[in-house]
């Protein structure tokens, strides 16, 4: 069943991009002078169907063992009817976790019905609790009330929550304590992210960078943290513990800190191409073989063939490397 790359990292997570497009412009992902009104974004017969994603998800679990599985955009809830496609992958033989990452926004209208189609959890990003900072981060003028109400009707739900916070040096690096603080008392585990240079449209620079270390002496000087064993392997953040706490915070580091090492994940852009690596530089066709007649067989063996034959690790090569000229937007395949 194990699926090795050529650094003997198994393939366990499978992320699913089920539209590239977004009600919010936060400028580190679809900055609005890039992503404006006259941009192209992929046309309906462009995107997988929802029976297509449901049988590569179902030949991604027979030939690699998968079991987790998070959708994502995008914002995945501008996809129309996305309970039911939740519905058909947790019907999935061996599938047994099924997250959403989200802006929150839309939580309000469906969060119940992503519940009761078998959706366990989302993971909300929210850069700040300022609402004029955070109307400028979002580019749409949304308000931070507007993401509250999207957790608090995830909580009502029923669904398991985690906190997103894109930390970026002098435009939101102020909103690290008040943020786990807020979150601390709210019960949910809250993760930095340390800002990234996902795609070619954000003009990353390595100086916007809040590192992780500097986010764990800037917790810990307010509220003392410890570190906490990580629950699985492949575990993307790093595990911080309030102390005389449960509580917990985590930091994912992709730019200080890189866990390349064991990164298990696989990313389905929503056009139906197989990425390696959040940075690739482009994707393996996946939808052309599978509307082409390609049998499952056939299509589990690309799969492995794609696999197998990986070696990516650019974030533990992008201090030693020139930056590369080309790689696929953020809006694509999520995070």
């Amino acid at each position: 069943m194990n699926v090795l790359d050529q650094l003997q990292r198994p393939l366990r997570d499978l992320r699913i991009s089920v539209t590239d497009r977004c009600n919010f412009r936060c400028h580190y992902c679809m900055p609005p002078e890039v992503f404006g009104p006259d941009y192209e974004f992929l046309k309906k017969n462009m995107l997988l169907s929802f029976e297509e994603i449901t049988r590569l998800t179902t030949l991604f679990q027979k030939r690699s063992g998968i079991k987790k599985v998070r959708i994502t955009g995008g914002e995945p809830l501008m996809r129309r009817d996305l309970p039911i496609l939740i519905a058909q992958l947790s019907s999935i033989e061996g599938i047994e976790d099924i997250a959403m990452t989200t802006n929150g926004s839309l939580l309000p209208k469906y969060a119940d019905q992503l519940k009761e189609a078998g959706l366990d959890r989302v993971t909300i990003s929210l850069d700040t609790l300022d609402d004029e900072r955070f109307k400028k981060i979002n580019g749409r003028n949304v308000s931070v009330d507007t993401v509250l109400k999207g957790i608090e009707a995830a909580k009502s739900a029923g669904l398991g929550i985690k906190m997103n916070m894109v930390v970026q040096k002098g435009i939101n690096d102020q909103d690290i304590i008040p943020m786990a603080e807020y979150f601390k008392d709210q019960g949910h585990i809250l993760r930095f992210i340390e800002y990234m240079d996902v795609g070619n449209s954000n003009g990353w620079k390595m100086d916007d960078v809040f590192s992780k270390q500097e986010i764990i002496n800037r917790v810990n000087e307010v509220i003392p943290i410890e570190p906490v064993e990580p629950n699985y392997e492949g575990e993307v953040a790093t595990r911080y513990r309030y102390k005389g706490s449960e509580g917990e915070i985590g930091i994912i580091s992709s730019v200080t800190d890189a866990f390349c090492s064991s990164c298990n994940r696989a990313r389905l852009s929503a056009e139906g191409k197989l990425y390696t690596c959040l940075f690739s530089s482009k994707g393996h066709d996946l939808r052309g073989p599978l509307r082409n007649g390609k049998n499952d067989e056939e299509m589990m063996q690309l799969i492995r063939d794609i696999w197998t034959k990986r070696s990516d690790r650019y974030s533990e090569e992008r201090t030693s490397q020139t930056k590369r000229d080309s790689k696929v937007e953020m809006s694509h395949i999520g995070g």
